[in-house]
């Protein structure tokens, strides 16, 4: 494949804490709504925050009981939502299996299926030695990949990004690069993050959680809010979904990846990196920053995070940044970590397909950089392209520009 030629999207689903399919989850983030509630899936007693942003598990009709009882939170998370992906882009038979014998996979994860190693180690403490062999077998990080697999009727490639919180972005920048390269014609793309004690329970103990609301680009903004969910896209060459009549719902115009060195949990305060992440992928896309209608930020609502992305913002946009309409999600459903850069990549799509932008909720006290630019209810897009960034810790900073079919 030519390199200039387009990576289309042509389809996409979710599971997310406000909902379990895409419709549902967009039409929760439109009203402003929070999914903030009491965390019941993991232990959290003796944590100094307890709520959190947990879903709803969708029920898997397709797959047998039994089956299902050995499946991790996380298959459970991720199966419905690359089954409705699948189904978007047309690419499911009357069985509900991939049309595709082979079907390359690009995730990303920050955690896997993590709740089966810590139940493996609480029956340790407990001397509950049944079931044991179970747990472990099913513990290893390509588990929910065969999952994935085996539910869905296909096999071939898998590449697993674990990257900290960009890792959904690279999933998505890497599936490009296959298309580009023409190792595939067509790469399900996806991000999964089940809730998990070591996860809950090490943010806590940063001290990164805030224990009210999460309040992105807030002057009193204290910390995250953790959340989990899946989130799936079907990225094609433009040749290959025309060639089998699918429909072109969105195209991926650019890519931009950087990594620095200034602290392991901590983004660079100058906000360069993240500059650089965004020029990188405007530069692919062709398109100047005043084409920009929508920016989906990370905006995880901790003091260096959103400082560190107003100034990089401030610098990309400059005397454009009062044109863009910014939100962060994570407000309303939490940093799903390893599922974020897909689940925003889809919120960005459907910004674009239907002309709204989710409001930023929470920040009642903007920070006087962004106070202009912050997303309110009833905002329209009226540019032709939409950005979504995330960061993540060790310095990875990643930026993607959508376009229109």
């Amino acid at each position: 494949m030519n390199s200039r030629e387009d990576v289309v999207i042509t389809g996409w689903g979710c599971v997310s804490p406000l909902g379990g399919d895409v419709a549902t989850t967009w039409a929760s983030l439109l009203r402003g709504d929070s999914a903030r509630g009491e965390i019941t899936c993991i232990p959290v007693e003796g944590c100094r925050v307890t709520k959190g942003a947990q879903a709803t598990l969708p029920e898997l009709t397709e797959v047998p009981k039994r089956e299902i009882s050995r499946l991790s939170r996380a298959s459970r998370l991720a199966i419905p939502a690359a089954r409705e992906a699948m189904a978007d882009a047309g690419i499911l038979n009357s069985k509900g299996l991939s049309v595709f014998s082979r079907l390359e996979l690009s995730i990303s994860t920050t955690a896997c299926g993590m709740e089966h190693g810590e139940s493996f180690l609480h029956d340790i403490w407990s001397r509950n030695l049944r079931h044991l062999a179970s747990k472990i077998s099913r513990y290893p990080a390509h588990q929910q990949i065969g999952d994935l697999q085996q539910h869905l009727g296909f096999s071939g490639p898998s590449m697993i990004v674990s990257n900290a919180c960009a890792s959904g972005a690279n999933a998505i920048g890497h599936a490009a690069d296959l298309l580009r390269a023409g190792f595939a014609d067509i790469v399900l793309v996806g991000g999964y993050e089940a809730l998990c004690e070591l996860v809950f329970c090490g943010f806590d103990s940063l001290q990164a959680l805030d224990p009210h609301l999460c309040k992105p680009f807030d002057l009193h903004r204290r910390g995250l809010m953790l959340g989990e969910g899946a989130a799936f896209l079907v990225m094609e060459t433009s040749a290959h979904a025309n060639k089998r009549g699918a429909k072109i719902k969105g195209r991926l115009a650019g890519y931009g990846h950087t990594t620095d060195t200034h602290h392991i949990t901590q983004p660079d305060p100058t906000g360069a990196p993240l500059e650089k992440a965004i020029q990188r992928a405007l530069l692919q896309a062709g398109l100047k920053p005043s084409e920009i209608g929508y920016l989906n930020a990370h905006g995880t609502a901790t003091i260096f995070n959103d400082g560190a992305e107003a100034v990089a913002f401030a610098r990309v946009f400059a005397e454009d940044l009062g044109g863009v309409r910014i939100s962060s999600t994570k407000a309303a459903l939490g940093h799903t970590l390893g599922a974020a850069g897909t689940l925003e990549a889809i919120f960005a799509l459907e910004c674009l397909r239907t002309g709204d932008i989710p409001p930023q909720i929470n920040s009642t006290h903007p920070i006087p950089e962004l106070a202009t630019c912050l997303a309110q209810p009833g905002d329209k897009l009226t540019k032709p392209a939409v950005l979504s960034v995330n960061l993540g810790f060790g310095g990875s900073n990643a930026a993607l520009v959508f376009t229109a079919a």
